[in-house]
């Protein structure tokens, strides 16, 4: 009898342990999927404040500020369900709704006047951070954050921008480069701005008046080439004419 229960103790304390074992594991999981999911949260919201301080050599639009910021609120609120025990990510989710609460986007001119910084590293990266803003918004239409209507108008304006910049670019470079009597890089420039704009499906305002431009620079870097390479054809040949009449000139007899 005794020898019984010492077996029935044993295997009881077996399955306890095994309970325990799984209970713990799961624990384990809970705690490691919870984890993910904060870092994933912050994640987002690290890369979103990041855009949002690139807006600022950006003109972006004032709705566009908002789909960014409403993006921080999101995942604050995911993070503080998730998380409800975290004092630091509930009073930043308070600051966040004071914020998004406080924001118009009505009356709220768009600066419509760009220049180019001169520091192509500086050029470059605002590109990348508009190819960034572009993704933000598709990946928030898709999740039914912001209607198409909107979604289509904001892409088109970025969209729009970004060909901008690559066409100041190409055409500050293209300048620089004729100033400097470059006159084969400078048309490479300008043929490459002009390509961009022939890419388009369909042309503004804008792009219109640099494709006239630029056929007109591209007319003149011509001529200019054009000019230079009968100069450099007249020098030689009167090089070559001097070479001659050395050679066949009388010698003199001594």
């Amino acid at each position: 009898m005794i020898f019984q229960i010492v077996i029935g103790l044993v295997v009881a304390l077996v399955v306890l342990a095994i309970i325990m074992n799984a209970i713990q594991q799961h624990k384990n999981k809970t705690e490691a999927d919870k984890r993910t999911e904060l870092a994933k949260y912050k994640k987002i919201i690290e890369e979103t404040e990041e855009l949002l301080m690139s807006a600022g050599s950006i003109p972006v639009s004032p709705q566009l500020v908002l789909i960014m910021h409403q993006r921080v609120l999101d995942a604050l609120k995911s993070m503080v369900e998730i998380s409800p025990e975290s004092r630091e990510i509930s009073s930043r989710l308070r600051d966040a709704q004071e914020r998004v609460k406080g924001m118009s986007t009505e009356n709220q001119p768009v600066e419509e006047t760009f220049i180019i910084p001169d520091e192509d590293r500086i050029v470059i990266g605002m590109i990348k951070a508009v190819k960034k803003i572009r993704t933000l918004l598709r990946a928030e239409h898709t999740k039914g954050k912001l209607d198409t209507h909107l979604f289509m108008a904001e892409d088109k304006k970025l969209e729009n921008f970004q060909i901008k910049v690559n066409i100041e670019s190409l055409m500050k470079r293209g300048n620089a480069a004729r100033k400097s009597h470059m006159l084969g890089s400078a048309r490479q420039y300008f043929e490459k701005a002009i390509n961009t704009i022939n890419a388009q499906s369909a042309r503004n305002e804008y792009t219109s008046q640099r494709h006239q431009e630029l056929e007109a620079t591209l007319n003149e870097i011509a001529a200019e080439l054009k000019s230079s390479n009968l100069a450099d054809s007249k020098k030689k040949n009167a090089e070559d004419s001097d070479d001659l009449d050395v050679l066949f000139q009388p010698k003199k007899k001594w």
